[in-house]
């Protein structure tokens, strides 16, 4: 792409930049400054003339009850995402032989995130997108000293020597960011899709003297200026303190290309970064001071190519960058109550303060006609008939019952409700299927900020963390496609229903039950008890058979299962010796017969002549043998049958 000489006179590159944060800033400030401000004080409880409802309100008192609900869900959340230690995993290759290669790089992360101090950053930025709808962070890269307390051996001596060693680390930090010191562009709904961003605010000199001291800025003379009350917060709280600032303005995102060329001294056109001359529009680093000094300006050096800032919205608006907040949800509702608590202050100033009505004509000149205990009041006349003690009235008592039904509805509109609120939102029934009911609807309204929070804010910017650590400290972090997972559980208020719901289980079973240990140990899971782990551990332990038991008792299952196969053999036994009985019986009860003929058969013999007898003979012996066949027959089928 040529590059056309009149542009490059005509607009410079910290020009265009700040064109642009100014029209951003101009969009910001038309139509969510006022409100942000307002959100902020309600959530601080300060008090402002121009948040008054009536002109002729006196008292500035500010209801706690959208303070509690941003504390509750806030809490609700944070309690989700760290209350089990381990905010996030990675999921390794399944064709991925060694798996401690993860687990290392797991613990490191989680190791540096610890020094970084990760959790208090996250935790401001779900205070921050609690109160202004849109949590923002930078996330930036320091090079660090850290120092460790060792002992070495001193030379020439035999003592040591006690110090502490230097060691130079990078460190991945979250900077939470106020939504008046982002800019974005107005049409873009996410960071990646806008132009770029902008992080704007006042910072000390000191620091950018540092920066360039160190040759992260150029070396150009940077003047001091004053604070602007655009870049602060809503406080209201003066400060003497205003001098020594630097108005430091960080932009992430493209430029046209032809800015990145200058014109030097000579006339010749030097580019400031190398970039491609083919490609309109370069994505770039650069920061500037008070508007008109840039300090840093360099292609994106990441290896990603993505902007170093992650935001999320507390509840999606659709179409809008900005979010929908706790404050916002109760906006309405709170401004009603507190119109309500004020105006009942007001008259009860009114009704308790004492007062009186006097004949002006009849008090002596330059009378002081204040109230107080032991005063004594002159009066020309009867003090009965010159003074009159006055009184308004007394407060209406329907006023207590608005104000808990603005408090419910503030309860209502965030979902923020306590276990005492519970019961009162469910038309004064709190009965345990009432309750369930409630809890239930409160848990899906958090599990859709979780969820929101943990795609678009907590799992990004552990990827971009550790994308850095691969990047500039590749000895701890080898550079691999890893995923990541947020491991984020229930919160508290959730987590107290599911241990309710197991209980209500737990009771409907009998201890010898093999679920009931299983119950148990899932309650003690759900408990936010800091020896958790130990009674889980405990508890598996219990629950596992002792060897020594285990032994003995397969000895004595192996006793009786002998003892039953020595009883069935014995019976076996038994029954085929009565069978055998049983069997000889038979046969001698055929004999019985044939026993008798042969006598009767001998008896013949001594009485009959001898030819007579031997022809019977012969007819004995063969109906002998036909009866000894027909047994024998017998003796067979009987066997055969019993077989």
């Amino acid at each position: 792409m040529a590059i056309d000489e009149d542009k490059v006179f005509n607009e410079t590159l910290d020009s265009w930049v700040m064109s642009k944060c100014d029209q951003w800033r101009d969009h910001y400030e038309s139509n969510y400054s006022e409100t942000h401000n307002e959100y902020y004080r309600i959530w601080r409880g300060i008090w402002n003339k121009q948040d008054s409802m009536r002109e002729s309100e006196r008292s500035k008192i500010i209801s706690p009850a959208t303070q509690q609900a941003v504390e509750s869900s806030v809490a609700e959340i944070e309690e989700a995402t760290f209350g089990r230690g381990q905010f996030f995993d990675i999921k390794d290759d399944l064709q991925d032989p060694n798996p401690q290669d993860i687990a290392f790089l797991r613990n490191q992360l989680q190791e540096d995130m610890h020094f970084a101090k990760t959790r208090s950053s996250v935790a401001e930025c779900l205070i921050n997108a609690a109160v202004f709808g849109t949590g923002i962070a930078e996330i930036v890269l320091e090079e660090v000293t850290e120092l460790t307390p060792a002992t070495q051996p001193a030379p020439e001596t035999d003592m040591m020597a006690v110090g502490v060693m230097k060691r130079d680390r990078f460190v991945v930090k979250l900077d939470p960011i106020m939504p008046q010191n982002f800019l974005i562009d107005p049409l873009a709904t996410n960071i990646d899709d806008a132009i770029g961003v902008a992080i704007d605010k006042m910072v000390s000199f000191h620091q950018v003297q540092q920066g360039i001291d160190s040759g992260i800025y150029r070396d150009v003379e940077v003047s001091a200026t004053a604070s602007d009350p655009d870049l602060e917060d809503a406080s209201d709280i003066s400060t003497l303190y205003q001098d020594d600032m630097v108005r430091l303005t960080k932009y992430y995102g493209l430029v046209p290309s032809h800015l990145l060329s200058s014109i030097s001294e000579d006339g010749e056109v030097e580019d400031i970064v190398d970039y491609d001359k083919d490609e309109s529009y370069t994505e770039v680093i650069m920061v500037i001071a008070n508007g008109d000094t840039i300090l840093k300006v360099e292609k994106n050096p990441y290896m990603k190519q993505d902007r170093p800032v992650v935001a999320f919205a507390w509840d999606l608006v659709p179409f809008k960058f900005w979010g929908r907040g706790i404050c916002e949800k109760a906006y309405n509702s709170q401004k009603a109550l507190d119109t309500e608590l004020r105006a009942r202050i007001d008259a009860l100033a009114l009704t308790v303060h004492p007062m009186m009505a006097v004949d002006a004509t009849r008090m002596p000149r330059g009378a002081k006609l204040d109230v107080r205990a032991g005063k004594t009041i002159l009066t020309n006349g009867n003090p009965a008939e010159v003074l009159q003690p006055f009184k308004f009235g007394g407060l209406d008592a329907t006023s207590f019952n608005q104000a808990a039904t603005l408090q419910a509805m503030v309860q209502q509109a965030t979902g923020a409700i306590d276990s005492a609120g519970v019961p009162a939102s469910i038309n004064g029934e709190g009965t345990a299927a009432g309750t369930s009911m409630a809890l239930g609807a409160i848990i899906k309204r958090h599990k859709r900020t979780l969820i929101n929070f943990q795609e678009n804010f907590l799992i990004p910017f552990v990827e971009k963390a550790a994308c850095r650590y691969m990047q500039f400290t590749p000895e701890l972090y080898p550079v691999k496609d890893y995923k990541f997972v947020a491991t984020s559980s229930l919160g508290i208020v959730a987590r107290e229903y599911e241990v309710t719901q197991l209980v209500q289980l737990l009771q409907t079973m009998s201890p010898e039950s093999p679920m009931y240990p299983i119950l148990v140990e899932s309650i003690v899971d759900n408990m936010g008890l800091s020896n958790r782990e130990q009674i889980i551990a405990a508890m598996r332990q219990a629950n596992q058979p002792n060897p020594e038991e285990q032994q003995l008792q397969q000895a004595q299952i192996q006793m009786q299962m002998q003892s039953a196969q020595a009883t069935l053999e014995n019976l076996q036994a038994q029954t085929a010796e009565i069978v055998s009985r049983v069997q000889q019986n038979q046969v001698e009860t055929q004999l019985l017969p044939v026993e008798e003929e042969t006598r009767r058969i001998a008896a013949m013999a001594k009485t009959m002549p001898m030819d007579e007898f031997e022809r019977l003979v012969e007819f004995a012996k063969l109906e002998l043998k036909e009866k000894e066949l027909d047994t024998k027959e017998e003796i067979v089928q009987l066997q055969m049958s019993k077989k």
